[in-house]
């Protein structure tokens, strides 16, 4: 059974959907991560304590990736929307996993709604 994907994501979530010849599913995986912050007044000379936060951010972010990779891997074909950073972020780790030939759009869309989502990526699928 073929699949296409289109997904919407940012640093905090991502809502995937998922069109298949016996219909269509949505999903949104959390990524459980606050904004990131940097706080300049309370790193030690070494910056220490901000190095660290980077770091949890970074690992949780890597978390979050593979866990929307796993879902999307099946996938015929991947449109991807978001605002800002993680659509790029996301990509590059497409490309290492051997993926990025099934990527057939990638678009800068502020926020949007499930609805909306669903709306644009049906609407790339009929032109």
């Amino acid at each position: 059974m073929s699949s296409k994907i289109g997904l919407w994501i940012d640093h905090r979530k991502a809502v995937i959907i998922t069109i298949t010849d016996k219909g269509e599913e949505t999903k949104q995986l959390t990524s459980h991560m606050e904004k990131h912050v940097r706080y300049s007044n309370d790193a030690s000379k070494d910056g220490a304590p901000e190095d660290t936060r980077d770091r949890q951010f970074g690992n949780r972010l890597n978390s979050f990736y593979g866990e929307v990779i796993g879902y999307i891997r099946e996938a015929e074909s991947i449109q991807i929307y978001g605002p800002g950073e993680a659509k790029g972020e996301l990509l590059a780790r497409l490309e290492k996993e051997g993926l990025k030939g099934r990527i057939i759009e990638i678009e800068t869309m502020d926020k949007m709604t499930n609805r909306q989502i669903a709306a644009k990526v049906r609407q790339h699928l009929l032109n």
